[in-house]
Parts: C-alpha cells; sequence; structure tokens
C-alpha cells in the first residue's frame, strides 16, 4: 500500500522481504532473503536513496546495518523502542503520558510481588514480539501466577494492570524531516482475540478534548524521538481519561481507513515524510468504517455491490485468522454510516458482534 500511493508520486522502489511469496513481489523487485544476510542487503540498498520499514520486529541488527549505508526512517530509536514493551511504557511515563501499572518480570517471584502491588486480574506479557494477541495471558486468580509464567516460555516479560476501558483508540501522526507535523483524527477499534476486526473514524463516542489529548499524547512522542514518518499510538478510553497501550512506528491497520476516507492517506504522508516532501492534509473525506478481511475471501461482487465501499485484497493465501484485505466504506452522515456498515458488515460475512 505504500508503493501504491508512491507510484503515483513518480517514486520507485524495491522490497526486502525474508519470503520469497511476499504480495509485494507482484507489483516491483523483490529481494528474499534472511535478515541477516548482509551480501543480500548490500544488494537490496545499491542505488537506494532512502529505506523505510512498515513491520516493526525487523532485528535492530539488520536496520542497524541498514542505517548505517543509507538513511533510514523511522529513525532507529523509534524501532528499538516499540520493540520492547518495557521502554515504550518507560518512555510513556518519561513524557507524562498516563499508562496503566507495569513491572518488569524476570522471574516467579517478581511476578508475584508485582501482582501484589498491581493486583488482579493482569495481563502479562512478552516484553518482545508480541502482536496480535500473541505472547500474553491474562491472569484472573494467583494460582494461575506459575502457568501463565511458565506458557510464556521464560522470556523477558512484563505485567501490566488489566483495564476496563470504554473504548479503544489509536491516533495517527506523521512528521516529516524538517519537524513538519500532522494528525489524523482519533479512531475507535474493535479488536477481538487480540486482532482489530473494525475501525470507525473519526471516533463517535470521545468528546472533541479526548481528542485533543490523544493528539497531544502523540505528538510528545513524536517530538521525544525526533520522528520521522507515520506513528500510530493506541489508547484506552476510561471515564474520560486515556491511558496509552502501545505504540507502531509504521502505518497502522487502523489507518487503513485514510487511502478513501482522508484528503491523504497515510501512505502517501508516510512517504512525503521520509523523503521530504510537503506533508498532506489529513481532513476526513467523511466518515469512514474499515473492516479486516479475516481468514477467507468473501464475494467480491457483494462487496463492491455496497454503495460508498471500497475493497483491497492483498493477494495472501487464505488461513485462519489471516489478513487478507480490507474493505472501507465512506459516508457523509452517521445515517449513512450505520447502514452502510451494516451492509458491508454483512457483505464480508462478519458475526454481528463485529459489525
Amino acid at each position: 500500500m505504500i508503493a501504491l500511493a508512491g507510484y503515483q508520486l513518480g517514486v520507485e522502489f524495491r522490497f526486502f522481504d525474508p519470503n520469497s511469496g511476499a504480495p509485494v513481489g507482484q507489483i516491483g523487485e523483490l529481494i528474499a532473503a534472511d535478515y541477516g544476510d548482509t551480501r543480500a542487503l548490500e544488494k537490496f540498498l545499491e542505488g537506494v536513496d532512502v529505506v523505510t520499514y512498515e513491520f516493526e520486529s525487523i532485528p535492530l541488527a539488520t536496520a542497524r546495518f541498514v542505517a548505517e549505508r543509507s538513511p533510514l526512517f523511522p529513525p532507529l530509536e523509534a524501532l528499538e523502542t516499540a520493540q520492547d514493551r518495557l521502554l515504550e511504557k518507560q518512555l510513556f511515563r518519561a513524557l507524562n503520558i498516563p499508562t496503566p501499572e507495569f513491572a518488569p518480570i524476570d522471574s516467579l517471584d517478581d511476578l508475584r510481588a508485582a501482582v501484589t502491588r498491581i493486583g488482579l486480574p493482569a495481563v502479562l506479557k512478552t516484553r518482545r514480539l508480541g502482536y496480535d494477541g500473541k505472547g500474553q495471558v491474562v491472569i484472573r486468580e494467583e494460582s494461575a501466577l506459575r502457568p501463565a509464567f511458565e506458557s510464556l516460555g521464560g522470556a523477558a516479560l512484563i505485567l501490566e494492570a488489566f483495564v476496563p476501558f470504554q473504548h479503544e483508540l489509536s491516533v495517527i501522526g506523521v512528521r516529516g524531516t524538517h519537524g513538519g507535523e500532522m494528525f489524523y483524527p482519533p479512531v475507535e477499534n474493535v479488536h477481538r482475540e487480540g486482532v482489530l476486526r473494525k475501525s470507525t473514524a473519526p471516533a463517535p463516542s470521545i468528546t472533541p478534548e479526548v481528542a485533543a489529548l490523544a493528539i497531544d499524547h502523540c505528538r510528545r512522542i513524536m517530538d521525544r524521538l525526533q520522528y520521522v514518518g507515520v506513528v500510530a499510538l493506541e489508547l484506552f478510553a476510561v471515564n474520560g481519561s486515556l491511558l496509552a497501550n502501545e505504540m507502531a512506528p509504521r502505518v497502522h491497520n487502523s489507518g487503513h481507513w485514510t487511502i478513501e476516507g482522508s484528503e491523504t492517506s497515510q501512505f502517501e504522508n508516510h512517504l512525503r515524510a521520509v523523503l521530504g516532501l510537503p506533508l498532506g492534509v489529513t481532513t476526513p473525506r467523511g466518515r469512514s468504517v474499515m473492516y479486516n478481511i479475516l481468514g477467507h475471501i468473501p464475494p467480491v461482487e457483494r462487496v463492491v455491490a455496497v454503495e460508498g465501499a471500497h475493497l483491497h485484497l492483498y493477494g495472501k493465501a487464505p488461513s485462519a485468522k489471516r489478513k487478507l484485505g480490507h474493505a472501507t466504506l465512506v459516508a457523509q452522515t452517521p445515517g449513512g454510516l450505520e447502514r452502510g456498515s451494516a451492509d458491508l458488515a454483512a457483505a464480508i460475512g462478519l458475526e454481528a458482534r463485529d459489525a
């Protein structure tokens, strides 16, 4: 999606992915090799003006290798911070951004002590490499401490207080090489089993004051990291206040609605930022809802028959819970969004709770 936004700007692309079957190979030159293959990385970097990434689990050693040879955005510090939930939470605290209570966990004794302080229920997570609900366990009673600790395989862990939130939100910002910043309106998200199912923009259930606070939190992070590119900050809305959950130093699933729903998509703005171009305005073109397409590809004719709907398929082979695409609907009124959203959810074949 970054490349599709860039081709219309006259940008040429080369892609690096360990998977030789990566869908991006359908639209450009793909170098498929292990992240540690320095010879392949050297080939990838030949003639390249700037490098960016859209996946934060890239080994830091690989990112450093690239950054020593080519401009790399977003910056290394942002990647390193986002890869470690403890560093992430410590950054939020340093910037006076509220977070759930947390504690680093290196042993079962650490876990017992943290539970005494934080209380139950709580969420035990791996500090690194967890996404889409992976690498975490909800602990509801003390008898579950040892099984939870052992289930996560002895990795470095973090315990976080369980948050009974009213809404899950995300805010997406973009910062250019010269410090200019733009923000998209906060989005309300629905997750099931740790996977994003639905995003609604602008978030319908928050006040303008809460929306402004979310944007201010995102701005503080970008300024502290001297950030370049698009970043997403995920938050919990709790009784009119906000708690920061995590950040993603990349274009974000909850921002896919911007392709049709904003004057400038997150993908185009990411490229504008890393290329030193003026940032595009982020004004919504109406009200949008985006559904992820998981596990199976719905009948295309049903989805595109919904007025105002736009379908994006990623060229991936179907498998259980795999993100195969998304569909976005843009409407001009709340009623139009509600009606179109129901029609689109039915066309995709979603369960009522996800619609």
